[in-house]
């Protein structure tokens, strides 16, 4: 074996260490029952029948040790025991100090996502001399650039690290946000819209996987589910802060949206410096500037980072700053276990996105001003938001994805047959009411992310996969906005635009000629939808047939041929989720 792997090869003389296996998945079950039983109990007698090796991802622990340039590896320890209490404690204390920080990065992210939409209500492109095509030649200039820079970006963070590339990110993107106070014209428009998205491009995917480091993988749908929470909290908040600061047209001689430019961006460039110091290098390195202590004990540790390898033992086959190489984004993109997975990202979130811009029509004809349209948004944000955490808490509880992300699609499909069912003239507050529990829908997003996650079984494959999955959600955002420029000339400028974002599938399908009601535009988002739900159930059998055919393979070898085939460690971490012995979640 291998000198970078830790010794710990299992003999087929001895069936101590797959009973060691064994009575670690029995605990694990007893310990998700709530019980206060302890890992790592060593019984011959008691578990003596046993002459199979456990497969699933988090059976593996005993059978795949850590790399020896594992950053976590002074604190491995196959035998550490520990209570559920001492767990929940860990996992509280990881949300106050990483997760509450890393919702305030989102909320920087969100500011500068939506300033451009909220300068448009205070007569942005009058002042810069622009026409409707400049701002969609410019929205697809960021988007163009965004999406250039997701590979990038995850070959940057696994290079140099997440402490120093994500606040970097954010200070280059809030540098350019407060610098577009000073934009002149077209040309100035165009350069800061491609700056902008070259500096946010790969962000949330390399947050994503810095969260991997921290949770376990049932864990982690929850926790993506609290940051996309926050961008909707601070998209309310965005447009109220905006709808403040576009006051002050006037003062100094500039326009609002020179200040809410300048104001926002300075914001978010703060959170990206104090962000530099406060982000730890990994979890057993949280010491810095503002820490001066370590978030976790020792004892801590070393449950923080056995329970990580416990539920995932992959996570320790890569050092946090090993680079990934080309062979591992073409062995990624090869991969048909994540191709359904891809195609929903593709699909699945278009059907309710058109709806968010008809709500803000409906608000306008119902003839509520531009303050009055930001705040009788609120509730659909509001509803999406506690829907969307309801709907990933249940998903880890019941330890299920496919049938959550059903729900969720399947959500808006009744809604779009209701608008289909209105008369074309009336009903107004009937369409707002329907179009405010489209637009709050239970986003399954997250739950999908994590879905990718924890079926990659490689982190550097989960690095790229995660970016793979969002540049193909904004393609399919891409595909859904190529015809901007009709539907953005019949919407007034002091109509709040603030779900107008360059990432937003709106006109191809809601056309002008189409207006106001959108009968041909919703007849095409059911099929959407109807489509949608027919791919995650292929997805699902897919996965199935996966697993029952590597069930086929497995129960066919010798319990000697299971055991050797287990010690290849060489192997796991080439061949990753292709393992005989791991299982795809579905």
């Amino acid at each position: 074996m291998p000198s970078r792997f830790l010794s710990q090869s299992v003999s087929s003389e001895s069936n101590e260490p797959l009973l060691n296996n064994m009575s670690a998945e029995l605990e694990s079950d007893a310990k998700d029952q709530g019980s206060p039983t302890f890992r790592g109990v060593n019984s011959l007698d008691e578990f003596s029948s046993v002459n199979n090796p456990p497969v699933g991802r988090d059976n593996l622990y005993d059978s795949t040790p850590p790399h020896a340039s594992y950053e976590g590896l002074h604190r491995y320890d196959p035998n550490a025991k520990w209570t559920a209490e001492e767990e929940a404690r860990v996992v509280r204390k990881t949300d106050l100090y990483l997760l509450t920080w890393i919702c305030f990065m989102f909320f920087g992210l969100q500011l500068d996502r939506g300033n451009l939409s909220n300068a448009l209500t205070d007569n942005l492109l009058t002042d810069l001399g622009l026409s409707t095509n400049d701002y969609n030649n410019g929205t697809t200039i960021q988007l163009v650039c965004f999406l250039a820079a997701e590979f990038p970006v995850q070959l940057l963070v696994k290079r140099y690290g997440f402490k120093y590339i994500l606040p970097t990110m954010m200070m280059l993107w809030g540098t350019v946000s407060w610098a577009q106070a000073f934009m002149t014209g077209r040309a100035s428009f165009y350069i800061t819209r491609a700056f902008i998205g070259m500096c946010e491009g790969g962000f949330i995917p390399s947050v994503i996987l810095f969260t991997t480091y921290f949770y376990k993988s049932r864990e982690l749908s929850v926790r993506l589910a609290a940051f996309w929470s926050t961008l909707n909290v601070a998209r309310v908040i965005s447009s109220l802060l905006a709808a403040g600061i576009l006051e002050m047209r006037g003062v100094g001689g500039k326009a609002g949206w020179f200040w809410l430019f300048l104001l926002e961006g300075i914001l978010t460039f703060l959170i990206g410096f104090a962000s530099f110091f406060y982000l730890p290098h990994s979890a057993t390195r949280t010491t810095g500037l503002i820490w001066r202590k370590p978030w976790y004990t020792e004892r801590e540790e070393v449950i923080m980072i056995n329970r990580l390898l416990r539920d995932d033992p992959a996570k320790g086959l890569t050092a946090i700053h090993e680079p990934a190489k080309l062979r591992d984004v073409l062995n990624a993109w090869k991969d048909s276990s994540m191709w359904g997975l891809y195609l929903i990202g593709l699909v699945a979130y278009i059907p309710a996105t058109p709806v968010q811009s008809y709500l803000s029509l409906t608000l306008k004809k119902l003839g509520f001003s531009t303050l009055n349209s930001n705040l009788l948004s609120i509730p659909s944000a509001a509803l999406q938001v506690i829907l969307m955490l309801a709907l990933a808490n249940s998903s880890e509880y019941f330890d299920d994805r496919t049938w959550h992300c059903l729900f969720g699609e399947f959500w808006v499909l009744p809604l779009l047959a209701a608008l289909l069912a209105l008369p074309p003239r009336g009903y107004l507050w009937g369409r707002f009411t329907v179009t405010t529990m489209i637009s709050g829908y239970p986003y399954f997003h997250p739950i999908v992310a994590a879905w990718i996650s924890e079926n990659s079984f490689s982190v550097q494959k989960r690095a790229i996969t995660a970016a793979t999955y969002n540049v193909i959600v904004q393609i399919g955002s891409l595909i859904g906005s190529r015809a901007l420029s009709p539907f953005l000339s019949s919407i007034p400028l002091s109509l709040p635009t603030s779900t107008l974002t360059p990432l937003s599938p709106i006109t191809e399908i809601y056309r002008a000629s189409d207006a106001p009601y959108y009968y041909r535009g919703n007849k095409v988002l059911i099929s959407i939808c109807a489509f949608s739900l027919v791919v995650m159930l292929a997805q699902r059998e897919y996965l199935r047939h996966l697993n029952r055919k590597k069930e086929r393979i497995w129960t066919g070898m010798t319990t000697e041929e299971k055991v050797r085939y287990q010690e290849s460690h060489e192997e796991r971490e080439r061949e990753g989720n292709k393992r005989l012995d791991f299982r795809f979640k579905y």
